[in-house]
């Protein structure tokens, strides 16, 4: 079994490192925090602490990477909080790491965000225009990796997080006056988030784009609603309008190359 390195120990990267030990790979992480890496070796992961900047990596990047054949990236760019930081700089950081590794398969793990809202119904054949600085910077990082002759990667665009104690109702029950309820919903399950990525190291598919959404998507209106009555909250009110702007992200990868059934409506 491959040694697997999962860059990001969070709401995602825990419960797949507990998958992929289950299954019987040997587990590396990577966390921030000293007290987060105290607390997980409690648990018996194998932790290092790696901080990634512009300019640096600062902590155990070396031990991290060492021996790993496969290195997974569930880094959150932290754009929405405007922090002013460079998500694509330190990414470059990490790629320049990883080249220098023995890391030769990465699965990169991006946003729908590289769509912009006009862009209407996309698949993995349309280029991403994106409008914003997130999305600008997200497809930056992509190309980094997509085209380092070092690694082969494997992108896959995740649409809204679904799972555990997210769910995206929670901040919009009781809100009124919101726009564009007509416009479809872009969801997947955090189960399905771990399926697709064993399903790409399982089917070795490495080197391909993989856009990661449910295939059905009711109207933001009709989901959240439903929603927010299933959770006994307030349902959110939207505005109607004559215009709508908006995305439907789907997949031809999932099925073609990965052969992958979704296992949880979001």
């Amino acid at each position: 079994m491959s040694t697997i390195a999962i860059a990001g120990m969070g709401w995602l990267g825990l419960p797949l490192a507990a998958r992929l030990q289950e299954l019987g790979h040997q587990v590396k992480g990577s966390v921030t925090s000293q007290s987060k890496q105290e607390e997980l070796k409690s648990y018996g992961f194998d932790i290092y602490r790696v901080e990634i900047a512009e300019d640096e990596i600062r902590g155990e990047i070396q031990g991290f990477l060492a021996q790993s054949e496969i290195l997974i990236i569930l880094i959150p760019p932290g754009l929405r909080r405007n922090t002013g930081h460079n998500h694509a700089l330190r990414m470059a950081q990490l790629l320049d790491a990883v080249e220098k590794s023995n890391v030769k398969k990465v699965i990169l793990i991006s946003s729908t965000g590289v769509y912009d809202d006009a862009q209407g119904k996309v698949t993995e054949a349309d280029l991403p225009q994106p409008q914003d600085d997130k999305g600008k910077q997200l497809v930056e990082v992509e190309q980094l990796f997509f085209t380092s002759p070092a690694v082969k990667t494997s992108i896959i665009r995740f649409g809204g997080l679904v799972g555990g104690t997210r769910n995206p109702v929670k901040y919009l029950a009781g809100r009124s006056g919101l726009s564009n309820g007509a416009a479809p919903v872009n969801l997947i399950h955090r189960e399905d988030c771990i399926g697709i990525i064993l399903a790409v190291i399982y089917k070795n598919a490495f080197g391909h784009i993989i856009n990661a959404v449910h295939p059905e998507h009711p109207t933001k209106e009709d989901y959240y609603t439903q929603q927010a009555k299933a959770l006994n909250l307030e349902p959110p009110q939207y505005d109607s309008e004559d215009e709508e702007t908006f995305k439907q992200v789907d997949s031809v990868t999932i099925q073609s190359v990965l052969g992958y059934r979704f296992q949880v409506q979001p």
